[in-house]
């Protein structure tokens, strides 16, 4: 029997950082991301107030949050810091995350001098077509 088709899910992706955390959109139909803007909020209420006003506009299906680790895949600092910024989501918005390894998404768009302005955010959407790649 075949599988049902499913519904095109708008999906937003997080690029967890302490000081900033990079957004982008996208949508499992064209399966294309886009880096939407940069949070830098003084502290997790502001973030958390930018976040609702995002997850209100683009009324997201699903959550992706990058989840950063060691070159050889052990978790350090920033690991249980998104890993917590994820189960916020997830807790606060009724929303399902998928976490996606982010090892080198940063390291790629480092390389390009036209990212430094708007990196988290296009990290964001690295992160985001990694998952469409993926799942």
């Amino acid at each position: 029997m075949p599988d049902p088709i499913k519904k095109p899910m708008t999906i937003l992706a997080f690029d967890y950082g302490t000081r900033r955390v990079g957004v982008a959109v996208g949508n499992t139909e064209t399966k294309a991301s886009q880096a939407l803007k940069i949070i830098a909020a003084p502290n997790t209420d502001g973030l958390f107030r930018e976040i609702e006003s995002l997850l209100k506009e683009w009324q997201p299906d699903q959550v992706v949050v990058g989840l950063p680790t060691h070159p050889d895949g052990a978790e350090h600092e920033m690991t249980i810091k998104a890993r917590r910024f994820g189960h916020q989501i997830q807790g606060r918005f009724n929303l399902p995350v998928t976490w996606v390894d982010e090892r080198y998404t940063s390291a790629v768009l480092e390389a390009d001098p036209q990212m430094y302005d708007n990196l988290d955010a296009h990290s964001a959407a690295l992160i985001l077509e990694q998952y469409f790649a993926e799942y």
